[in-house]
C-alpha cells in the first residue's frame, strides 16, 4: 500500500507538518495581497506559501496566484519561452531502487533491461546531429552494479568497476560527435561529477521531495536508497562547490503534503543562492503506470500542476528558468503558459521519453504554434541557459565552454543559422 494522503509529516529540519494547516483560510483579497508582497520582495516565503498551498486550485488563490507569476515571469524573461532540442539516452535501465511509481528499471533478466553499448550511443548521436539537435540527455538507473552480478561483469569485461565510468566514456564520445551531454544519473560523488564534467555541458539531479516520511514503509521510495534526500541535496551542494549548472525540481503527487513542497523548493532555492549554479527548476507531475504499486493512485489535476508551476515562480524569483514539461499536461499547454514557466525543456524530434513513454512529445511546430497563440515567443536554447553561459563562465571546462559558444548566438541561445535549426525543422 502506497501513500496517497498523510498523516502529519516530518521535515528535514526535524519540524512536524500538517497536512491542513490552521491558518484561516485566505479570502481572495488575502491571496492578492501575498502574492503582490512576493512580487515587491521577488521571493515568497515560507508561512505565506504554505497559506497559498494550502487552498492552491480554490477560487480565491488560484487566479491571482497565477496572475501574479506570470508577472514575475516577465519582469525578467520577457515574452521568450525555451526549449531544447535534444536526444534521450537511457544508457542502462537497470537500478537498484524501486520507487513505486517508476516502470523505467528493469530487473537484469527482465527482457526488456537494455544497456547501450558504445556504438549504440554513437548511432543515438548521429542520428540526432542529422535533425538538428544539440542536447544529448543522459538517464540511467541508480547503481545497477550494486544490484546485479551480471552487470557487474559487463562492466569488468571493459576495464571498469562503476556505471559512473562507463557513463564517461559515453558522454565523451557524444562530445567529440558534436553533441553537448546533459546528465542525470541519480546520485553521483563528487570525484564523478568532476570526471563527468569535461564531457558535460551541465548536469542534474530532481531533489523530488524532502520528505522523510516517504520512505518509511508503504511509501512510494521505501525500497529506494538513492531517493534519501539528504543524500540527494549533499549532491546539490557538491555540484555547486564543483562549479556545475544543475537541474533540480519537485515532482508531484506521489503522496506528499502541501508543506512538503513547499519545503522542497525552500531548499532548492537554499542551495541556489549558496552556490549559483542551479538553472532551472522542472515541476513534474506524477503519472500512474500500470503494473506498479502506485498504478491506482488518482494523478493530481492539470489546475494543480500549473497552480504549483505559479508557487514555485514566485518562491523562485523572477530570475529561475522554470519549466515544465509539454508531454506530461498537453491538454492545458495554454494553462500552463499563464502560470509564469519559461521553459518547456527538452523535447526530442528523434526519441521517445524513455521515463514517461506513454506520454508523446508535442511536435516542436505544434508547441511553437501554441506558445505564439498565447503571446509568447518560443526560442531554442542550448542545455546551458544563457545567463551560466554568458554569465558564469568559470562554470566550464575550457573545451565545453568552447563547444558551447560555437552552438551559441549572441544572446547566449541556440545559433539559428545551423543546420536543421529551429522549432520549425522539426
Amino acid at each position: 500500500m502506497v501513500y496517497c494522503h498523510s498523516p502529519p509529516a516530518l521535515r528535514l529540519d526535524g519540524n512536524l507538518v500538517s497536512p491542513s494547516s490552521f491558518n484561516p483560510r485566505l479570502s481572495r483579497r488575502d491571496a492578492e495581497r501575498l502574492v503582490a508582497e512576493a512580487l515587491d520582495s521577488a521571493a515568497l516565503e515560507r508561512e505565506p506559501a504554505e497559506r497559498l498551498a494550502a487552498q492552491l486550485t480554490g477560487p480565491e488563490v488560484f487566479e491571482p496566484l497565477l496572475e501574479a507569476a506570470f508577472e514575475s515571469k516577465k519582469r525578467i524573461k520577457g515574452d521568450v519561452v525555451t526549449v531544447s532540442k535534444n536526444i534521450f539516452i537511457p544508457l542502462t535501465n537497470l537500478c537498484r531502487d524501486r520507487c513505486g511509481y517508476c516502470t523505467f528499471a528493469k530487473l537484469d533478466d527482465d527482457p526488456d533491461a537494455k544497456t547501450y553499448s558504445l556504438d549504440e550511443v554513437g548511432e543515438a548521436v548521429r542520428g540526432g546531429l542529422r535533425s538538428g539537435c544539440i542536447e544529448a540527455l543522459f538517464c540511467l538507473g541508480d547503481k545497477p552494479e550494486k544490484a546485479y552480478r551480471s552487470y557487474r561483469k559487463f562492466l569488468s569485461s571493459r576495464g571498469l568497476s562503476t556505471t559512473a565510468e562507463y557513463l564517461t566514456q559515453a558522454c565523451q564520445l557524444a562530445f567529440e560527435l558534436g553533441m553537448l551531454p546533459h546528465t542525470n544519473a541519480g546520485i553521483l560523488s563528487a570525484e564523478q561529477m568532476q570526471a563527468l564534467k569535461p564531457w558535460n555541458a551541465s548536469m542534474g539531479l530532481m531533489l523530488e521531495t524532502t520528505s522523510q516520511r516517504l520512505r518509511l514503509q508503504g511509501g512510494p521510495h521505501q525500497i529506494a536508497p538513492d531517493k534519501d534526500p539528504v543524500v540527494r541535496l549533499q549532491m546539490h551542494n557538491e555540484a555547486g562547490e564543483i562549479g556545475i549548472p544543475f537541474t533540480s525540481g519537485l515532482l508531484l503527487g506521489i503522496g506528499e503534503t502541501s508543506e512538503e513542497c513547499v519545503d522542497t523548493l525552500l531548499a532548492i532555492r537554499d542551495v541556489s543562492r549558496r552556490w549559483g549554479h542551479i538553472q532551472e527548476v522542472i515541476v513534474q507531475p506524477f503519472h500512474p503506470k500500470p503494473d506498479t504499486p502506485m498504478e491506482f493512485v488518482l494523478p493530481i489535476s492539470d489546475e494543480h500542476v500549473a497552480a504549483w508551476v505559479a508557487l514555485t515562480r514566485l518562491i523562485m524569483g523572477p530570475e529561475m528558468n522554470v519549466q515544465a514539461p509539454p508531454n506530461l499536461a498537453p491538454e492545458v499547454l495554454e494553462l500552463l503558459l499563464r502560470s509564469g514557466l519559461n521553459d518547456w525543456g527538452g523535447v526530442s524530434p528523434v526519441t521517445v521519453d524513455f521515463i514517461n513513454p506513454e506520454a508523446p512529445w508535442p511536435a516542436l511546430r505544434e508547441l511553437d504554434r501554441r506558445t505564439r497563440a498565447a503571446g509568447q515567443k518560443l526560442v531554442e536554447r542550448l542545455p546551458v541557459y544563457p545567463e551560466h553561459l554568458i554569465g558564469r563562465p568559470e562554470f566550464f571546462d575550457p573545451q565545453v565552454r568552447e563547444a558551447l559558444h560555437c552552438l551559441a548566438d549572441d544572446a547566449g541561445y541556440a545559433r539559428p543559422d545551423r543546420p536543421h535549426a529551429g522549432v520549425e525543422a522539426a
